[in-house]
């Protein structure tokens, strides 16, 4: 019989039986590989697998919530362990999948329980802090704009508490910074108590804006593809529910003129103020060191590295498969990176080969920029970021007529302007790949002066003067 046990802080599975020594032992998730330490002298066995993880370099964190398949080489499954709050998580045995959840108590889970923390701390008259709630993502990763704005307040007003709404402690968030884990008490009370709510997509469950209380919606990207009220066959419930998140916010912020109006028309955003000042997110672009980046990825200095960044499609979960990741390392002499859309990252899985690397989940996609030789996309925003660098860009678009006449529709024509080749297929790509891409430096110098004109490496000092000059949070 095979047996499991957690340890009381959280750190470590403990699976352990009678006979010799298995030969290996692993947790398998979908975007992340747990080895186990196996020992045992012949009688009996124990596999130690590790509830910590150091992603990219950065520091031991609890596993991200998911399911992890337990493998131990011939042996069959442990007995079932039923659900325990340890550490910085929740985990129980369900036959051969360990199940990490976040660490918050299974008491709050329910709708009734929930409720009953949105009714009192949106009832309680609970003084403001000098506080800022952050949140990108849905909570899934600390960054984008609202972690540009972060750094730049913590230097500007170290004084401000930062509370970041993170799914799970997995979540790595900056320092001197406060994780608030989504549901929890913790994360009611911050939410209702910062003068400034920091976020880049929609508010998620109930919120009701307090007297003093503002929000900043930074967004995350200029859109090519039409958006919410823009949408072909948009419903009307869906109508009501963007014209009521977009009444929540205070201000918005936009990369480029083009952006801000866009913006403001497809969330009927059109009485209250938008900030024209560029992506906070994409000061790293002009400042950073893409060695650095390269080096936290195991990429060598002289390797040519490819990023391939599509968007996510209406009618799938997970990312398009136009192309072998293999196949195109091999076909272009390159490291290929491969970056999922925030929206599959949690039904996918990472992607693996030969100078393959996934970074789905690599929290900071300026980094992944700043890493890259050339950008690989199809209708992504991540164009009007990447361009920021003036290095080459190529479009894979096999579903173009697919998806620009059925699934969304774009605001432009992006085969008369775009600032480098359109590819049908990985053939095509690899011809544009060895080609000279200076044909498109007209283009690409016009898309630059029209979307990137703020990008000059101080949008998040901008962003932050214009917080502290209106008073959202204190100067100190």
């Amino acid at each position: 019989m095979t047996t499991a046990r957690l340890e009381p802080d959280g750190t470590l599975l403990v699976v352990e039986g009678e006979g010799p020594r298995p030969p290996s032992a692993f947790l398998e998730g979908a975007r992340l590989r747990v080895e186990g330490r196996l020992t045992g002298r012949g009688k009996t066995w124990k596999a130690r697998f590790p509830l910590t993880a150091a992603r990219w370099g950065g520091e031991e964190l609890p596993l991200p919530s998911g399911r992890y398949r337990i493998v131990v080489e011939g042996e069959e499954p442990p007995e079932p362990l039923p659900s325990q709050l340890v550490g910085g998580l929740r985990a129980t045995i369900e036959g051969d999948v360990l199940v990490v959840g976040p660490p918050t108590d299974p008491v709050y889970d329910t709708a009734d329980a929930q409720g009953a923390l949105e009714r009192r701390y949106l009832s309680r008259a609970i003084p403001l802090e000098d506080a800022v709630f952050f949140e990108s993502f849905y909570g899934r990763h600390a960054s984008c704009n609202p972690l540009a704005i972060d750094r730049e307040l913590a230097r500007r007003a170290p004084h401000v508490t930062r509370y970041w709404s993170v799914v799970d402690l997995s979540v790595a968030v900056p320092e001197g910074a406060v994780p608030v884990v989504e549901g929890s008490p913790e994360w009611w009370r911050a939410r209702s108590v910062s003068r400034l709510l920091v976020v880049n997509d929609w508010l998620r469950r109930a919120f009701a804006r307090r007297p003093g209380q503002r929000v900043l919606q930074t967004w995350h990207g200029t859109p090519l593809k039409r958006l919410a009220l823009h949408r072909r066959g948009f419903a009307p419930r869906r109508w009501g529910a963007t014209l009521k998140e977009s009444r929540r916010w205070d201000v918005l912020l936009a990369q480029n003129p083009y952006a801000a109006g866009i913006l403001g028309r497809a969330y009927a955003f059109l009485r209250k103020p938008v900030w024209v000042e560029g992506y906070p997110r994409n000061d790293r672009l002009v400042t950073g060191d893409p060695r650095a980046a390269r080096e936290r990825l195991g990429i060598g200095p002289d390797e040519r590295v490819l990023l391939y960044a599509p968007t996510w499609r209406d009618d799938r979960e997970e990312i398009v498969d136009f192309l072998d990741p293999s196949g195109l390392a091999v076909g272009a002499d390159a490291v290929v990176l491969v970056r999922g859309h925030s929206r599959t990252l949690i039904p996918g899985r990472d992607v693996t080969g030969p100078r393959v690397v996934d970074v789905t989940a690599y929290p900071d996609t300026a980094e992944l920029l700043l890493a890259a030789d050339a950008l690989i996309t199809d209708y992504s925003s991540v164009m009007f970021d990447f361009s920021v660098t003036g290095k080459p860009m190529y479009f894979l678009v096999p579903d173009l007529e697919h998806y620009r006449g059925e699934l969304r529709g774009f605001y432009f024509d992006l085969a008369a302007h775009a600032p480098g080749p359109l590819v049908r297929d990985v053939d095509e790509l690899l011809d544009a790949l060895d080609g000279d891409s200076s044909e498109y430096a007209g283009r690409y110098e016009a898309w630059r002066r029209r979307f990137n004109a703020r990008e000059d490496g101080h949008a998040a000092e901008r962003v932050v003067a214009r917080i502290l000059d209106q008073g959202f949070v204190s100067r100190g």
